[in-house]
């Protein structure tokens, strides 16, 4: 079988690393190219002296020639480079995998549209576990449908831009359509002051950020004398790098499409 090749976005940074590390460990996978800004201290260093491991590829800032020698590019930067990456991609027929977090709709639509021409499996969060608790929180919501308020937790690291995070958002959608809602008529992020009783038919959000938490989601259905709450917590960020491996090579052999890791996971 031959191995699909990998490009990896933001090399020198935390997940770049991750993906570096997790890829040359891979028989299945071989690193065809690794990508970092100009300029950066990275650039023209073996991609492999970043994680402590042996490798002839070394990172560069052509993204542009560098898709000419891999299958499937990983991108978990941000959004408006990723989108400039999406095309590139787009115009090379390379696959790719988006892990970013934080588009605006405007940028949903730009990703579905290069999915008519490329395969792109794009996903707030790519860990597989994240993505049984997706389909756990289906469960749980069409039987907790009634007598139970809901209210999302989740906790990062100091460094993270946006919020609530992109997978307590998609936990939020998951758990609306389950119940027949849609989340941006119901959601309330954030409660200050004197806010009245709750509205039994919202969903809320609560958002932490400090230090160098990895990611912690929750999700409660508060009941009278119960509560049953869903969760899941990160150690580090190698189960997202696993899970876009997976996800890229899912993409082997597609032509084109839009997917996320549900429809990897075959828990469609």
């Amino acid at each position: 079988m031959t191995a699909t090749r990998i490009g990896v976005v933001g090399a020198s940074g935390r997940m770049g690393r991750m993906l570096i590390e997790a890829t040359l460990k891979d028989d299945l996978l071989a690193l065809g190219a690794a990508f970092d800004l100009p300029g950066s201290p990275a650039i023209g260093k073996s991609a492999g002296e970043l994680v402590g491991m042996a490798s002839d590829v070394l990172v560069t800032d052509d993204v542009e020639a560098g898709l000419k020698r891999i299958d499937c590019l990983i991108d978990f930067t941000r959004p408006e480079g990723t989108l400039v990456h999406l095309e590139l991609c787009r115009r090379a027929g390379v696959a790719m995998v988006i892990g970013t977090t934080g588009f605006e709709a405007d940028g949903k639509a730009v990703i579905a549209a290069a999915a008519k021409d490329i395969p792109v499996v794009f996903a707030p969060n790519m860990a597989v576990g994240v993505n049984l608790v997706f389909k756990l929180l289906d469960t749980a919501a069409r039987i907790l449908n009634q007598g139970y308020d809901i209210e999302v937790v989740e906790a990062h690291h100091r460094l993270k831009v946006d919020a609530p995070s992109g997978t307590a958002l998609r936990m939020g959608e998951v758990v609306a359509a389950a119940l027949g809602r849609k989340l941006d008529e119901c959601a309330v992020y954030g409660r200050e002051g004197v806010t009245g009783e709750r509205d039994p038919s919202t969903i809320g959000f609560a958002t932490v950020r400090g230090g160098d938490i990895v990611g912690d989601h929750a999700v409660m259905f508060c009941g009278i004398g119960e509560r049953v709450e869903i969760t899941h917590k990160a150690s580090s960020r190698m189960p997202y790098a696993l899970g876009s491996l997976r996800a890229a090579r899912f993409t082997a052999g597609r032509k084109s499409g839009l997917f996320d890791m549900q429809d990897v996971l075959g828990l469609r």
